[in-house]
């Protein structure tokens, strides 16, 4: 039984993921290029094909892992990350730290999206619908839009971290002075080992989460 609940969960998830992170890769090439940079269109990046944003591990492997351990709790992912050179950018600290705010941007609004879909066509289409049409298309469209929200916040949130190279490091150094800036993106090299340690030690729910809660409540307003 637990098996069938986790494909269930992978089959309900798999979707939502893709385009949660796709998009968000998307948006930082696609904010680069309208400040200037073309790098990411010039590589065929500005593309919504999955192919071309797919990582092995953290696109697939990574993700399955996570809903496998955590008995199809939690899923969570990446893609390859968007090629950026802030050397075609006219104010390049100030447009890295644009470009960067441009990926959690797009999650949220996903997040947005999608409530506006469930609350205000899924739900008041029930009365519309046959049984059997909202037990097997109504249903698992509403669980793929739930998981949607809940994906794109806390994708949104854990990229807001201040750790360079996620984005939340990104836009603090587009606001510090250059020195301090300067100072603060020494950290880059080290980043994802801080980032993996707050992980594997379950200190970055206790910075990740209650930023979510607030995205969810704000969320939960419309």
């Amino acid at each position: 039984m637990e098996i069938e609940h986790t494909i269930r969960q992978i089959a309900i998830s798999a979707v939502p993921i893709l385009i949660a992170i796709i998009l968000h890769e998307v948006s930082h090439g696609f904010v680069a290029w309208k400040l200037g940079d073309p790098t990411a269109k010039m590589l065929g990046r500005l593309t919504l094909n999955p192919v071309s944003h797919i990582d092995p591990f953290g696109t697939v492997i990574m993700p399955i892992m996570l809903l496998v351990f955590s008995n199809g709790q939690f899923m969570f992912g990446y893609a390859k990350p968007v090629p950026i050179n802030p050397g075609n950018f006219k104010n390049p600290k100030r447009d890295m730290a644009i470009s960067a705010a441009a990926g959690p941007a797009a999650n949220l609004l996903l997040a947005v999206s999608s409530v506006i879909i469930l609350k205000y066509i899924l739900i008041p289409s029930v009365a519309f619908l046959s049984a059997e049409a909202l037990d097997k298309i109504l249903k698992p469209i509403a669980m793929m839009l739930t998981a949607s929200v809940t994906m794109n916040v806390v994708l949104a949130a854990f990229n807001l971290l201040p750790i360079p190279p996620l984005d939340g490091g990104r836009v603090i150094m587009g606001f510090l002075p250059y020195k301090q800036a300067a100072a603060y993106s020494k950290i880059e090299p080290y980043g994802m080992m801080i980032v993996l340690l707050l992980v594997v030690t379950g200190f970055s729910s206790y910075l990740i989460m209650p930023l979510a809660r607030l995205f969810m409540n704000i969320i939960g307003m419309l």
